[in-house]
This record gives C-alpha cells, sequence and structure tokens, in this order.
C-alpha cells in the first residue's frame, strides 16, 4: 500500500483504485481523484484543485465534510455605534404609528368598559391575566395572537380578541364562517389529460382517487342568505346583550355560556402609554432629525429629468403613466454601505428588489441534487427498517396529488425529465417540505451556513443578528417563529404548458421574503416529444371549451334561482370572499359564452384568432399551435408588437437567446392593485384548474386560498379589462428576489431549479404584516392561511421596546404625562409568558401545503401554538 507522496487515496470517495491523483500544495495533505474532480468539482481546473484544494476552500462536498457536526458559521457583520442608533431611530420612527393605531383601539374598548361599568377612564382597573412559561394567548374564536387587551371568561377561561367583540356587537358572526370545505372529484386520469367528463366509470361507479391530494380548503362564501337558512347554527345563537356587554359563547362552540366576558390586560398598566410617550420624545431630538436629514429622496436611479443614470435596473412592468416599471436590481458584489439607503428607498414603496450574483459572496459549496442527498442520506439502522430519506412526499403539479418517490429517482428525474407513460406529458413534481425547515441547520449545516453568507443586505436578512429584522429583537429566551430557511426543490418546463405546468400558485405571504436561485438543471425533449405534447395540449384546450359553455350554463341558472328566490345582496362582511354560484354574475352570463373570455390555447393565444402571426425571424411551424419558438421564447403577433410566453410586449429585434438563461418566471402584483386582481379572480374562477384538474367553482378567498395560477394569457386579459399588471421577470442563477409582505405573488419554474427562501420582518412592513393578520382572521376555521402564526404585534411590540431602552435608557429618567407615576417599561414576555414550540408549515414559501389542517382549540384559554 503506498504511503506519503505516493499515497493515492482520494479524500472525496475514498478509493485509491482510480488512478492519478492531484495532490494539494496548500495544505500538502488532501489529494482528489482525476474522476472526482470531473464529476464533483467541473468548474476548477486541476491547477487550481493544486494550489487550493476543496478542503482548503471550504466547500468540499464529500460525505464526511457535508457532515460536519461544527460548522463554522458566517461572520457577522461589524455595525459601528452611528450605525446603530440609526436603525434604532429608524424602528422607533416607523413603528410609533402603529403603537398609537394600537392604543386607540384598547382605549375604545376601555371607554365602552366604562359606560357598562358607569364610572370614568381613570377609576377602571383591568385585571391583568397570568400566562405561563410555555403558553400563547389566543383568541379562542378567530386564532388570533393577542397582544394585551382582549375579554375573558372566568368561569371557563374563553378568551375574544376586541375584532371579534365589535364584530358581535355590530351583528357579524365574529371572526368569519365556518363552511364547509368542497371536495374535488376525481374524474381519472383520462380527464386529466383532456377527455371529455364522465361523471362515472365503465361500471358506472364513481372513481376513488387511490393517490392522496392536497386537498384545499376552499370553501363557499356565506352570506346573510346561507346564514338565515341555517336557523341551527350555534353561531346565530351568539349576540352581544344590549348593552353591549359580551356574554360567554355556547357550550357547543367552545364557551359555557354562564358569564359575561370581561375586559382584561397582558401588558402592566400605562405600559403602551409610557412607551409611545419615550418613543416621542426620541424623534424629537436633534440626533434624530440630523439622522434622517441625512437621507436624500432622490432615487439614484434616474436623474433629475427622469432619465436613466444606472445599469443597476431592470424593466419589468410596462404600465402606461407609471414610474415604477423598472426594479431595483444591484450586484451582491458591488453593494456597499450606502446602497442600503437605496434599498430602502424601493422597500419603502412596497418594490420588490432583485439582487444579482449573491452566489458570488459564498464559498462556492455544491448545490447539485446528489450533494446535497449524500449529506442527508443516512444508513439503515438495521435490515427491515428503511431510511425515511429513500422515499420522499412530492406534489404533480398535473393533479396536484401527492405522490411517494425513492428520492433518488426524483434527483435524476430532476436533472434528466420525467414523462407520462400514456403521452409523453412531462411530469412535473416538487419535492414537499424536504428537509423539514426545523431541521435545515441541523441535517445541511454546511449548505445553511453557504446560503447565509449569500443573503444580500445582512442588516435586513440575516436570521442571527440583522438590526433591521425585527423577528430577532425578540428577547433571549422566547421561541421565535420558524422563518427558515426552506428549500423548494422543483422541476420545471421552460415553454408554458397551459396544465401541469411547474408553479407556485398566487399567494402572499404573511411577512417579508427573500428567495436565492441556488441551482438549476436543463432538461431537453426529443422532436417526438414535443409533438405529443403539441396534441395533447391540443386535446385539453377541447375539453375546455366544452365544458365553458357546461359550466356558464349552469351557473347562469343557478345565479336566476337564486335571485328570483332570496333578491338579498351578499354580506358586506365577505367582500374579498367570492362565491361562484351566488357572486359570479358577468358579461358572459347574459350574452352566452365568450369565447375571447376562454383561457389561452397551448400557445397562449386564442385558437381562430386568426390574426395573432407570427415572429418573422423563424417560420418553422410549430404543430397544432399559432405561435413560433423565438430565440427560445413562445412570442405572438398583436397591434402592439411581439408578447412572449411571459406575456410581456416587445419588438421583434428584441427576441433573443439571452431570453432563455432564467430559472424562473416570477410575477409580483403591488399592493394597491389586489382588490382588483380578487375582482378579476372572481369573476373567472372556472377557467383554472386544481385538484384532480377540476375545475375551480366556489373560492373563499382567491389569493390567501393558493388554488390560482395566472397564465400569460389571463395576464393579457387582466390587463385589458382591469388596468394592471404585475412585474414579470425572471429569476437567472444567484438571483436574490426581495419579496415585500402583502405583495400577491406566483412562480413558474423554467429549468429545474433549488430555491431557498427565508423570512425576514421588517420594519417598514409591519402595517401590512397586521392587514394581512386581519385579512387572514376571517377566513373558515380550517383554511390553510387561518392561524396567526407570525404574531407580528408581539415581534412589533418587542423590538419598539428594545429601541427605546437603546437610545433612551432607563437611568436617564422618563416623565409621564398628566403628572402619572414613572414607570419602567416592563419587558413585553417578561410575565412568565412565552411563544410556544412550534410545529407545522412556514407561511412563506413559495408553496403550501393545501391539505394543511388546524387542530380543533379546546375550550380553555391558552394553549401551545404549531410551529410556523
Amino acid at each position: 500500500m503506498l504511503t506519503g507522496e505516493n499515497a493515492l487515496m482520494c479524500h472525496q470517495c475514498q478509493r485509491n483504485d482510480k488512478g492519478r491523483v492531484i495532490w494539494c500544495k496548500s495544505c500538502k495533505n488532501k489529494r482528489f481523484c482525476e474522476p472526482c474532480i470531473k464529476r464533483w468539482y467541473p468548474s476548477l481546473s486541476k491547477v487550481d484543485f493544486a494550489a487550493k484544494c476543496p478542503y482548503c476552500r471550504k466547500n468540499c462536498n464529500c460525505k464526511a465534510c457535508l457532515r460536519m457536526i461544527r460548522v463554522e458559521k458566517p461572520p457577522e457583520k461589524n455595525i459601528s455605534e452611528e450605525n446603530q442608533r440609526c436603525y434604532a431611530f429608524r424602528i422607533a420612527y416607523l413603528l410609533l404609528p402603529w403603537l398609537k393605531e394600537l392604543q386607540q383601539e384598547q382605549m375604545k374598548e376601555k371607554e365602552f368598559e366604562c359606560k357598562l361599568q358607569g364610572v370614568s377612564v381613570d377609576e377602571v382597573k383591568l385585571e391583568q391575566a397570568d400566562c405561563d412559561i410555555d403558553e400563547r394567548v389566543y383568541c379562542n374564536r378567530c386564532k388570533t395572537s393577542l397582544v394585551d387587551f382582549h375579554r375573558s371568561c372566568k368561569a371557563c377561561s374563553y378568551d375574544l380578541c376586541l375584532a371579534c367583540c365589535w364584530e358581535l356587537r355590530k351583528g357579524e358572526i365574529p371572526g368569519g364562517e365556518d363552511v364547509k370545505i368542497v371536495h374535488w372529484e376525481d374524474r381519472g386520469i383520462k380527464y386529466v389529460f383532456g377527455d371529455i367528463p364522465k361523471s362515472k366509470d365503465e361500471d358506472g361507479n364513481k372513481r376513488v382517487s387511490s393517490r392522496r391530494h392536497m386537498e384545499t380548503p376552499s370553501a363557499e362564501s356565506f352570506n346573510n342568505l346561507d346564514v338565515a337558512m341555517d336557523q341551527n347554527n350555534p353561531l346565530l345563537l351568539w349576540k352581544a346583550n344590549s348593552d353591549g356587554s359580551i356574554p360567554c359563547p355556547p357550550k357547543e362552540i367552545g364557551g359555557c355560556g354562564a358569564s359575561s366576558l370581561e375586559l382584561k390586560c397582558l401588558l402592566p398598566e400605562n405600559m403602551l402609554s409610557e412607551l409611545e410617550y419615550r418613543g416621542n420624545k426620541i424623534i424629537k431630538r436633534k440626533s434624530f432629525a440630523k439622522a434622517i436629514n441625512t437621507r436624500s429622496n432622490h432615487c439614484p436611479c434616474f436623474d433629475h429629468s427622469s432619465k436613466i443614470r444606472t445599469e443597476a435596473i431592470r424593466k419589468a412592468a410596462n404600465r402606461k403613466g407609471s414610474s415604477d416599471n423598472y426594479l431595483y436590481c444591484p450586484d451582491a458584489t458591488d453593494i456597499r454601505e450606502d446602497d442600503l439607503l437605496h434599498f430602502q428607498m424601493h422597500w419603502s414603496k412596497g418594490e420588490p428588489v432583485i439582487v444579482s450574483d449573491a452566489l458570488q459572496l459564498t464559498s462556492g459549496l455544491s448545490w447539485e441534487p446528489l450533494v446535497m442527498w449524500r449529506a442527508l442520506r443516512e444508513k439503515k439502522t438495521n435490515g427491515d427498517v428503511e431510511d425515511e430519506h429513500f422515499a420522499v412526499t412530492a406534489v404533480d403539479c398535473l393533479d396536484w396529488n401527492e405522490v411517494e418517490i425513492n428520492i433518488h429517482m426524483f434527483f435524476m428525474g430532476y436533472m434528466r425529465g420525467r414523462m407520462h407513460s400514456r403521452n409523453h406529458w412531462p411530469e412535473m413534481l416538487k419535492l414537499k417540505d424536504w428537509p423539514p425547515s426545523s431541521l435545515f441547520d441541523q441535517r445541511l449545516p454546511r449548505h445553511g451556513a453557504e446560503f447565509i453568507t449569500a443573503l444580500p443586505f445582512p442588516e435586513y436578512t440575516d436570521p442571527r443578528y440583522g438590526p433591521l429584522n425585527l423577528a430577532v429583537r425578540l428577547p433571549a429566551g422566547v421561541l421565535k417563529p420558524d422563518l427558515g430557511p426552506k428549500t423548494y426543490i422543483a422541476y420545471g418546463h421552460y415553454e408554458e404548458l397551459g396544465r401541469g405546468d411547474s408553479v407556485t400558485k398566487l399567494h402572499c405571504d404573511m411577512s417579508d421574503a427573500v428567495n436565492i436561485l441556488m441551482h438549476t438543471a436543463d432538461v431537453s425533449y426529443e422532436t417526438e416529444q414535443l409533438q405529443k405534447i403539441a396534441e395533447t395540449k391540443k386535446k385539453m384546450r377541447e375539453q375546455d371549451l366544452h365544458e365553458r359553455g357546461v359550466l356558464e350554463s349552469d351557473t347562469m341558472h343557478r345565479q336566476s334561482s337564486l335571485v328570483e328566490s332570496k333578491g338579498k345582496a351578499v354580506d358586506k362582511s365577505s367582500k374579498i370572499s367570492c362565491n361562484m354560484e351566488t357572486k359570479h354574475i358577468s358579461k358572459q352570463s347574459t350574452e352566452g359564452l365568450d369565447i375571447n373570455a376562454l383561457p389561452s390555447d397551448d400557445s397562449g393565444s386564442d385558437v381562430g384568432q386568426s390574426e395573432l402571426a407570427q415572429c418573422s425571424k423563424h417560420n418553422n411551424e410549430v404543430k397544432n399551435s399559432s405561435s413560433k419558438m423565438h430565440g427560445g421564447a413562445h412570442c405572438t403577433l398583436d397591434n402592439q408588437g411581439y408578447i412572449d410566453r411571459s406575456g410581456c410586449l416587445h419588438k421583434d429585434s428584441d427576441c433573443s437567446d439571452q431570453q432563455k438563461t432564467g430559472g424562473a418566471l416570477w410575477d409580483i402584483f403591488r399592493r394597491e392593485d389586489s382588490e382588483k386582481l380578487q375582482d378579476y379572480l372572481c369573476k373567472h374562477a372556472s377557467e383554472f384548474r386544481h385538484i384532480h384538474c377540476d375545475p375551480v367553482k366556489q373560492v373563499y378567498h382567491p389569493i390567501h386560498d393558493q388554488t390560482f395560477y395566472l397564465t400569460a394569457e389571463h395576464k393579457r386579459k387582466l390587463k385589458k379589462e382591469y388596468g394592471i399588471e404585475p412585474w414579470t421577470f425572471e429569476q437567472k442563477l444567484g438571483e436574490a428576489v426581495f419579496i415585500p409582505a402583502g405583495c400577491p405573488h406566483q412562480v413558474r419554474n423554467l429549468k429545474s431549479c433549488i430555491k431557498v427562501a427565508l423570512d425576514f420582518v421588517s420594519p417598514e412592513n409591519v402595517s401590512e404584516c397586521v392587514k394581512l393578520t386581519g385579512e387572514f382572521r376571517r377566513l373558515p376555521s380550517h383554511h390553510r392561511a387561518k392561524e396567526d402564526k407570525l404574531e407580528i404585534k408581539k415581534i412589533a411590540l418587542n423590538a419598539l421596546k428594545e429601541v427605546v431602552n437603546f437610545l433612551d435608557p432607563l437611568s436617564e429618567g422618563s416623565k409621564n404625562m398628566d403628572d402619572q407615576p414613572n414607570i419602567e417599561v416592563a419587558d413585553v414576555n417578561k410575565r412568565k409568558r412565552q411563544y410556544g414550540k412550534r410545529g407545522g408549515d412556514r407561511m412563506t414559501g413559495e408553496d403550501q401545503p393545501n391539505d394543511e389542517t388546524i387542530e380543533e382549540r379546546k375550550p380553555k384559554r391558552r394553549g401551545r401554538p404549531s410551529k410556523r
């Protein structure tokens, strides 16, 4: 056996029979064989290996190195005292308006309590609730986390938030109506691929799916008609008393019905008013004015004549008369300290930000699928027990069913592609929660450290110390929400299929998020397969045409019956929800089927529209398609120019092979367009498909249900009918996409992709997070987005308290207004209370399991929440 300089043992594969090895001149210890160099480190030459091996570069991906227990974490960025004060000033300035609103809400209820007791405000003394260290207090009705004032029953400890109290006094059902969950019908695999629908199979029996599906808790929207018809609904029996007091609800809905709910608090009396006073005192200082005045209000992207003056922007929309068609897109390697102010200018407006070349900040650790698999794979404990990581759960994007698949087979399909055997249709699979986000740092420690290193603008994104990430400012010892990181691994297809695309459907995150594309893989298709795909798409299109007429006629008949028999409007409290049986009244229902309103065919253009021509540079016809392949993009010609497969308008000369470099196609909508977007989805809901490829018939919330994906054709129709369009762009390898909270967005994979996402909470978007929490609390109790998993109010309150104590130390003393005695701002969690251990799925993400249900709450007031 050779030793010393003649040793042939490869550090990577631990074998000595592969021939020549390359010795590292840096450590003079490690050596790698040529086959391993070629397979696992294709970007490094032999000269690079000889100069400095992967072990010395800290990106060795051998099994032993990948499983290092003690991984050197990325160094924390040093923050000067001056910058710490600037960050604290910014947080105080942005959160004080929210604190004022919170106080006003609580004072409104306190004044009402004064009327009930017949005393003045000063005479009202609220009882402070006791909480154990591992408890979280939430509203028993709407599952919203309680931050301070709430009403509680002494007999059964039933808790009710202030919003539910106000709804009861208005005669509304608090927290939204509980409704039946829609069950999707499985009409067989032939139906999925375009066969005319049949209600029964050849034997006359309804099919029962053998695959698990992601049950979407979309449900019939409720209105006054529905509630009035169900006289046995216990929620109808729960009403506020004539004087406005709230009785404990009946036993059927979790209460005892024995006494009235009393107003209680969780925080010490006057804590919020004292915090507001000290915060206002801080922003009146000269040092605050100096810090704020150093910021320029003029964006460096444009000069004073509105002309572009930098290359660090990317055009992503074509809105007429709008100044936000361009997105800020700096290079990660060029970001300097002053660029944080530039980032904040765009971020405070609710605009996404794209940062390119984020991987250049890292050591170059491989994100190849088989490398990650090798890092996670474990040996079998015995011959009878299979490793839990050999088989994983994936979601088939064609019918949104869950499938069990060997992890190695999944990754081989990731790199080479998979297809359905019956018609060569591309099989688009997405791994579901792999590895679990709670285990990411433990199971992939080096990849986790690599991702943290790649994060741009760590002041906001770093989950350990980010001074502008409010989630970091939760006190020590408090269990924080699960904000990631989390991987999203899925196949992709460059051309839009129209059905079965690898997508993350339209949704809205509860918090801010950053998503980095870490790895991509191209999958090629033979000409014969492309032809069969086109034939299947034509068949699917014919099925759509057939079903639209049936669905529209049936819907119109039911609408007429409801209007004649009821003659009442939809409940105003459910304005944002949709009911295709009572609300879907459009031009189509009065004038018959409108062919132009149908979804696009396989090319993204309607069948029979002869005015559509093809790009002039390419004349090879694609079978059964009215569009052409131009520079790798799907292009059709209308009266304004060429429209590519992303729905973007451009000139013929703009088409180039550069358009095929992206890994994922993003559509991010502006917050102010959310209401119009919801109206469009309600109007056209029957044109979309979800589980088992069933048409979407009933929707509770068109965004939060996560059942819609807008194709290029739907985006064009949306702009035509409502005048809105999203920011649309391709995410390239190594690019980080920043998504502001409250911006509806969707993603389609153009290639096989590995993305890693992380949630964070910025002070600029706290009010938007609070607004979304209010929307989520009105969803049905079993809805995937129902529970308040972020607890944004507690995060914001802790962050504000910390920066106020930093900028205005208690040792300086504080003067309370109205001659009240000075009080110390107590720790929000000092009352023997702490977030409970969390479990379940994160709210970010691209894809949330739609079959998630929230555990039924017991009548008692407190309990451990699930993980976010």
